[in-house]
């Protein structure tokens, strides 16, 4: 059976895809999650659930682009309220300091130095609040798994795909770095 929706067989043992993610997250993640789910949910889809009863009143619904775009646009609303729902009440909300602030633990800001003497800094937080821009990494990325538990000057070595990479601690950090 060939087709577009064929996809390769992966070895569910093997699939990263199929690891279990952690429940962890900031309470400023938290927060920011529990605003999306209440804007969806009073802003969003009140009004797209007028546009669409709007949409109907007009008539034919075959031919009414109005209503075939805001209805596929009011599903796709309600099931990330759905979604955002049921992932709010997995999680767990980290919103102490660990009791050793002088090793890298969940939501510390840390500042690495590669081989080259380039430095980055990061934060480790939970997968619903990774961001590239900000450089806030999942707890379940390989970096932040070769980082977690080491200390200050200790060095982590990661598997990249151009090679095995080594950096070494430089700064921990557990504070909001806007304050």
């Amino acid at each position: 059976m060939k087709g577009r929706n064929m996809t390769r067989w992966r070895d569910p043992a093997k699939d990263p895809r199929q690891e279990p993610k952690s429940n962890l997250i900031t309470a400023e993640g938290a927060e920011r999650l529990r605003g999306i789910l209440d804007h969806l949910s009073r802003v969003k889809r009140p009004a797209l659930s007028t546009k669409v009863g709007e949409a109907a009143a007009l008539g034919d619904r075959s031919e009414n682009a109005d209503y075939t775009y805001n209805k596929k646009e009011l599903n796709r609303v309600i099931a990330r309220i759905r979604y955002l729902t049921k992932r709010l009440d997995e999680l767990q909300i980290v919103d102490r300091l660990p009791a050793d602030t002088d090793r890298v633990f969940f939501g510390a800001f840390v500042t690495l130095e590669d081989e080259d003497g380039e430095e980055l800094r990061l934060r480790i937080v939970g997968h619903d609040e990774t961001d590239t821009g900000k450089h806030w990494i999942s707890v379940d990325a390989p970096l932040a798994k070769a980082l977690l538990g080491k200390g200050l000057d200790d060095e982590a070595t990661v598997a990249a795909p151009g090679g095995e990479t080594t950096y070494l601690i430089t700064e921990i950090d557990y504070r909001d770095p806007r304050a």
